[in-house]
């Protein structure tokens, strides 16, 4: 029988299977076969699939990826952290500057050390502060920003527990709702029809604590990298939070974002942190395809 071989990756917790496509190019995933593979149950169990194709032209690598329900098209900002690791690995990087396409968009990044990798970002758009969404039987304040993927922020400071007590607000994000609330918020009629991504952050002495909910996965992971770069920029904007911006991510890892900032536009926007590679297997074709 037909043996596939992977690697399985994590990203600050974000965790994915990354298969090199070069060696594989008869592979053609589809929505069933993705979800098979990820399943943490019947599968090997991930936030998402990655393949990587090694490029002769400009890049030194090409990215596809995809959610764990098989979507696909925005960026992945951890999975693209990984990606740069796995590429070094494979041999397809060729200068420090690592360039390469990322579902058809150009992007670039570093390797910085043993397990720590950072990937340049493009300019965020669609940046909306300070609006209100009714969720939860109450008024809530949100940011929106597109950091590759589409994320709504909030603070759990501004999250009644109780909307019938005006002082029931949340102080602790290890105990905030995030599925229920998270869940709410990504099928708003306001984000459809794609949806969105949610970020839940707290902020103590300039240090930022996030907990996200994301669209594809249809859950809460350990950590998100468009999510955290959405989110520091977001307590910039909303808290005098300058660059460079630490989160600790439920998983237990920091990111770490860099950005210049004139008003709301943002340039030399990077993510950095650990990539790790966390073994390596070989899954039968049959069982999947």
């Amino acid at each position: 029988m037909k043996k596939i071989s992977f690697i399985k990756m994590s990203g600050a917790g974000n965790d994915f299977i990354v298969i090199n496509k070069n060696t594989f190019p008869e592979l053609i995933f589809n929505n069933d076969s993705i979800q098979k593979l990820c399943d943490r149950r019947n599968g090997i169990g991930a936030d998402g699939l990655i393949t990587i194709s090694g490029s002769e032209g400009l890049y030194d690598f090409v990215m596809n990826y995809y959610n764990s329900d098989g979507s696909t098209g925005s960026l992945c900002g951890n999975g693209s952290r990984c990606a740069l690791r796995f590429a070094e690995y494979s041999g397809f990087v060729r200068n420090k500057l690592i360039r390469f396409l990322s579902n058809g968009v150009e992007y670039s990044g570093e390797i910085i050390a043993d397990d720590i990798t950072k990937v340049n970002f493009n300019t965020p758009s669609d940046i909306k502060l300070n609006f209100n969404i009714r969720v939860a039987g109450q008024s809530v304040n949100c940011s929106f920003i597109n950091t590759g993927s589409p994320h709504v922020i909030i603070n759990i400071k501004d999250v009644l527990k109780n909307p019938a007590l005006s002082s029931s607000f949340y102080d602790d994000i290890n105990v905030f709702p995030v599925f229920d609330l998270g869940r709410e918020v990504r099928y708003l009629d306001l984000f459809a029809p794609g949806g969105t991504n949610v970020n839940f952050i707290q902020i103590i002495d300039g240090n930022v604590f996030i907990r996200t909910y994301e669209r594809g996965v249809e859950n809460e992971t350990l950590s998100c990298g468009t999510g955290s770069v959405a989110s520091a920029l977001a307590a910039h904007f909303n808290s005098g939070i300058n660059s460079p911006v630490s989160l600790l991510t439920r998983g237990g890892d920091r990111l770490n974002v860099r950005f210049s900032s004139d008003g709301q536009n943002i340039s030399n926007l990077s993510l950095s942190g650990p990539a790790r590679i966390i073994f390596a297997g070989e899954f039968l074709y049959n069982e999947f395809f």
